[in-house]
């Protein structure tokens, strides 16, 4: 299982997944470019001393991204028609959310194997980006018994 981000726009959100992907044993993509400066450095600042403990790949693009991918890809979106409680994960699964503000274009759309919506009251509009990985995450290592 790996968690992916598409064009991520907040480093802070990053240094989250960042430390989220190191604590659960879990590679982390992260597709470019990023709507921020990014660097070794900056990869460093944003997960703190989880970027040392974190197995993350970057890769210069949506073309980059897949001709590596192996396993389903399952990209969450509040546009999804499976809700997450309805949605069964599998161990090679990449768990992919797009950017804060642009969400992903229909060319990664048209590739998911899956899309998956996390359930939320009505009239709000979606959740933080951290905090969404970290539900979808967590309830496919719950299914799949791939906690640490």
């Amino acid at each position: 299982m790996r968690l992916a981000l598409y064009q991520p726009d907040q480093a802070g959100n990053v240094g989250t997944i960042i430390r989220l992907a190191a604590c659960l044993g879990v590679p982390l993509d992260l597709i470019e470019p990023c709507g921020f400066p990014f660097s070794d450095r900056a990869l460093k600042r944003a997960g703190m001393d989880y970027a040392e403990v974190a197995a993350v790949a970057r890769h210069p693009g949506w073309e980059a991204f897949e001709a590596r991918r192996e396993g389903r890809l399952v990209l969450f979106t509040t546009g999804g028609a499976l809700r997450l409680p309805e949605a069964r994960f599998e161990a090679g699964d990449v768990l992919l959310f797009g950017s804060e503000s642009r969400g992903a274009p229909d060319e990664v759309h048209a590739r998911a194997d899956l899309e998956v919506r996390i359930p939320q009251a009505a009239g709000t509009r979606s959740l933080n980006l951290a905090v969404a990985a970290g539900i979808g995450l967590a309830e496919a290592l719950r299914q799949t018994g791939l906690w640490p």
